[in-house]
């Protein structure tokens, strides 16, 4: 960072925080002031000579970022919607390499097969965090952000491996043969890796039961699973992915309830920070970005990013509305849902990270991070802003039943919750004083949840009992927590519902354990 590292580290710190607090204001999505803010930093002379070694991103960026988004899958709305999720995720994801690369290869007169592969591994997943907060915010329904979510869950895999497959190419030449039986033995070894992985982690995390252990293993986690599996030659991505969902879905990987929380606020900011990074990090390089590719005419580097933004923004929106149509699920996706998913093919973090992990000895590298930064920056751009009037343009809106399912949640626990009160005052283990406090204070709730649909004040304003009675509260708080899981398992409510109740249970939890702190 030049001679004046403070100067530089203060620049940087200056890059991600401005643009976040602009971007809430303008209303615009963060990472398109990210990129220009990172741009001007860059300009600063203890940033010259800033360059981010390929393997950097690769083995410090990604493994976080996917092992958060494979934790926190849906794995039974996932598995509903398994068909168009994979047909998006592998099929569209194959296709849009495929057709970047033939696309790259015919506009840039020379470039290896392997270097347009590069390009178009790196274009073809999709960020699912633009998208999918825009969905919610407009309460679009739920399935397309479930689908969304686990389409760029599945298509990071996909394009990943085809980018080590590119690698390979740049390295040497690779037949089909040798392709296919490579892709086999990474893809194999990856999720054989991550699942005896997982296995591990859940054995060892009964051992720790401080808040700062825990996390700390969870963080080391990603890592754990990536790094070893590079090391072995199979697919660090999958492996990773494999490790993430698999712990999201046993209770042996879920954090305990005094750790939850904090490792909830703990793994936002961290990816908040690092996807930030990876935009500002791409900023600061587009100056040499721009005096790598100057010797191109300027109407050529145009006309190349028109084609290739063109192809990736035609061939999803056509891929959606017309693949998926004739896809068959037990609940078919309608034509203006199929329009949203199209049109909600925002590119972001993972195409920066891969992009920038291109070697720096491949042939025209500048030129495909500067194509890989206009497709990211186009989508968002145009598809971000553009979504929420989409939405509202075709009515597509949250369903009526999705609004209620939040407040029978709601009403099943607290009924969970007083059944259990009445076994345990049934039993003498409460005396009979307390555990009418108690029932005031859980059918309270029950009114309000039963008069207004979807209130999630918790019983905010309600006066708790005493904190000597937290043995008691704990319990009810467990009853809560297991009728809400039998309900998810059920198929009567969603991961979305399940999770924001349980949060609420595990800040009442927190809250009592530690006397009403």
């Amino acid at each position: 960072m030049g001679d004046h590292p403070f100067v530089a580290i203060l620049a940087f710190g200056v890059a991600l925080l401005v643009p976040g607090v602009l971007s809430r204001r303008l209303n615009v999505p963060g990472p398109i002031l990210l990129v220009p803010f990172g741009a001007l930093v860059g300009l600063l002379p203890a940033m010259r000579g800033l360059h981010v070694q390929p393997e950097v991103v690769l083995n410090v960026f990604l493994p976080p970022l996917i092992y958060r988004a494979a934790f926190l899958t849906a794995p039974r709305e996932s598995r509903q919607d398994a068909v168009p999720i994979t047909v998006l995720a592998v099929g569209l994801t194959t296709a849009t390499a495929l057709c970047v690369m033939v696309a790259a290869g015919l506009a840039v007169p020379g470039l290896p097969w392997a270097a347009a592969l590069a390009l178009g591994a790196a274009i073809a997943p999709t960020d699912p965090v633009a998208a999918t907060s825009v969905l919610q915010r407009v309460g679009a329904p739920r399935r397309l952000v479930t689908i969304l979510e686990g389409e760029s869950l599945l298509n990071d895999g996909v394009a990943l491996t085809l980018f080590g497959l590119a690698l390979s190419g740049l390295s040497g030449p690779v037949t089909v043969a040798d392709g296919v039986l490579e892709l086999l033995r990474v893809v194999c070894g990856g999720i054989l890796y991550g699942l005896a992985l997982a296995w591990v982690i859940g054995k060892v995390r009964r051992v720790f039961h401080d808040p700062g252990s825990q996390i700390t293993l969870s963080l080391l986690t990603p890592f754990l699973a990536y790094l070893p599996a590079e090391q072995l030659h199979v697919s660090g991505v999958l492996a990773t992915i494999v490790t993430g969902f698999t712990l999201g879905i046993s209770p042996q990987g879920v954090l305990q309830p005094a750790s939850r929380l904090t490792g909830q606020v703990f793994w936002r900011v961290l990816s908040h920070l690092l996807e930030s990074t990876l935009f500002v990090l791409l900023g600061a390089q587009v100056m040499d970005v721009f005096h790598e590719v100057r010797d191109r005419p300027w109407t050529q580097l145009v006309l190349t990013a028109v084609v290739i933004v063109a192809v990736v923004v035609v061939l999803r929106l056509a891929w959606t509305t017309l693949v998926l149509a004739p896809v068959r699920v037990r609940r078919p996706i309608e034509r203006r849902e199929r329009v949203v998913l199209g049109w909600a093919g925002m590119r972001g973090a993972i195409t920066l990270a891969i992009a920038l992990s291109i070697p720096l000895d491949a042939p025209n590298r500048a030129l495909l991070i500067f194509l890989a930064a206009c497709v990211v920056l186009v989508t968002l751009g145009a598809q971000a802003t553009t979504l929420a009037p989409l939405l509202r343009r075709l009515g597509v809106g949250e369903p009526e039943e999705e609004v209620q399912e939040e407040a029978m949640a709601r009403e099943a626990i607290l009924e969970a919750a007083l059944a259990r009160l009445d076994d345990l005052a049934a039993d003498d283990r409460v005396d009979d004083r307390t555990a009418e406090v108690f029932r005031q204070l859980f059918e309270l709730r029950l009114d309000r949840v039963r008069e207004v649909l979807g209130d999630s004040d918790g019983g905010e304003g309600e006066t708790a009992p005493e904190s000597h009675h937290k043995g008691l509260r704990k319990e009810l708080v467990r009853a809560q927590r297991e009728k809400l899981r039998h309900l998810y398992r059920k198929g009567v409510i969603g991961a979305d519902t399940m999770r924001r109740l349980d949060h609420e249970l595990d800040v009442e939890e927190r809250r009592r354990v530690s006397g009403g702190a």
